[in-house]
C-alpha cells in the first residue's frame, strides 16, 4: 500500500486484507449448482457449525496479526441471513490506484453481502484513500456475472487478469473489468475430476510476487494451458504444478501477503498437507509458509483461505 516498487510495478501482494466474521454461516444451497467442493455438513447442530467455523476464522486472523499482516475484520449481520459472508473477495476488490470495483454475484442471497457499511468501515480504519468506484453489479440485470478475485486472479504487478471462464465468470463482464482497470485478459475454461466446470479461478491457480501455483491438469484445452503457463513464465513467475486431487484439497486456493519486511503465504492445513516436499520446498524459497487449518469452512462453504480475504491495496490518506 505504499507507491509503486523499486522496479515500477504495482505490488503484487497487500500489507492489509478485509475479513467479514460470519453470523450465519452455513451450506448455501443456492451456490452448491454451481461450485462441486461444497458439501452437506454431516450430523451437526446449526449451532454447533457456527462456533466450529468462528473459532477456525479466528485462527486464521490471529495467524495473519502474528506474521504483521493488518487485519481489518468486519461483522457480517443477522438478516439478512448471508451464509457466504465469510468470503468478502468475492463481492469487492481494492486497487493501488485508488478504485474500489464491485462486482455482479451468481446468487441471490449472495448480493446481500454487498455492504457500503462495509467499505466505509475499512476505509476509515485502514486510513485509506478511495479516488474511483467501479460499479459492475448492474451486470446482474443481464445474467453476466462476475465473482471478484475468485473468478479473476490478477497479476497486479504485470497487468494480467487470469479467469476460467463458467457460470460465475463471465466474458463480458471480464471485458469491461479489463478496460476499466487498465488489464490483460488470458481466459480459459477448466474442470474438476469429474468433468464438472471448476467454479472459481482461484482454485484453479494462485500467483505471488515470484511464484505461481497452477492445476494444468484442469485446464481443458492444451493451448490454452500452454498460454497460461507461457505467461507466467514470461512474467518470471516460478510455477508449482498441482494435481486435480491437489486442487480439490485446495492447494491452489492461497494467498500471498507482504506485511512489512517479509513475504508469506497463507494457506489451510488442508492445502499444505496435500503437496510433496519438493512443492513444499518451491513454495518455502519464496515466502514464509502459514497454514490454517479451516475443515468446517472448505467443506461446508466449499472456499478455502483465499476465498476469506480481501485484499486492500488502496494507498494510504496523506
Amino acid at each position: 500500500m505504499s507507491a509503486l516498487d523499486h522496479s515500477g510495478q504495482e505490488p503484487q501482494s497487500a500489507r492489509a486484507v478485509l475479513m467479514v466474521r460470519p453470523a450465519s454461516f452455513g451450506f448455501n444451497p443456492q451456490t452448491a449448482a454451481s461450485n462441486s467442493f461444497q458439501q452437506l455438513p454431516g450430523v451437526v447442530g446449526a449451532g454447533e457449525t457456527q462456533g466450529l467455523v468462528q473459532g477456525e476464522f479466528d485462527g486464521l486472523a490471529e495467524a495473519l496479526q502474528r506474521a504483521g499482516v493488518e487485519v481489518l475484520m468486519a461483522l457480517d449481520t443477522l438478516l439478512p441471513v448471508k451464509p457466504d459472508a465469510i468470503f468478502p473477495n468475492n463481492w469487492v476488490s481494492f486497487h493501488h490506484d485508488g478504485t474500489v470495483v464491485l462486482y455482479p454475484m451468481l446468487a441471490p442471497n449472495r448480493r446481500w453481502e454487498r455492504r457500503e457499511d462495509i467499505l466505509e468501515q475499512v476505509v476509515r480504519e485502514g486510513r485509506l484513500h478511495v479516488s474511483r468506484s467501479v460499479d459492475l453489479t448492474h451486470r446482474e440485470a443481464e445474467g453476466k456475472f462476475l465473482e471478484g478475485t475468485g473468478s479473476m486472479v490478477l497479476d497486479r504487478a504485470h497487468r494480467v487478469a487470469y479467469a476460467s471462464l463458467s457460470p460465475r465468470t463471465d466474458l463480458d463482464v471480464l471485458g469491461e473489468f479489463a478496460q476499466l482497470l487498465d488489464y490483460e485478459l488470458v481466459t480459459f475454461e477448466s474442470c474438476d475430476a469429474a468433468a464438472q466446470p471448476v467454479y472459481h479461478t482461484n482454485v484453479v491457480m494462485a500467483i505471488g510476487s515470484r511464484f505461481a501455483v497452477v492445476c494444468g491438469e484442469a485446464i481443458s484445452q492444451p493451448q490454452h494451458r500452454e498460454a497460461v503457463l507461457s505467461k507466467l513464465r514470461a512474467a518470471g513467475h516460478d510455477i508449482l504444478d498441482i494435481s486435480l486431487r491437489q486442487m480439490q484439497d485446495f492447494a491452489a486456493n492461497m494467498l500471498e501477503l507482504a506485511p512489512p519486511g517479509r513475504h508469506i503465504v497463507a494457506l489451510s492445513t488442508t492445502a499444505w498437507r496435500s503437496l510433496d516436499s519438493a512443492q513444499r520446498r518451491l513454495l518455502e524459497s519464496h515466502a514464509e509458509v502459514i497454514p490454517v487449518a479451516i475443515p468446517t469452512i472448505e467443506q461446508i462453504g466449499g472456499g478455502g483461505v483465499r476465498c476469506m480475504l480481501a485484499e486492500l491495496h488502496l494507498p494510504k490518506r496523506r
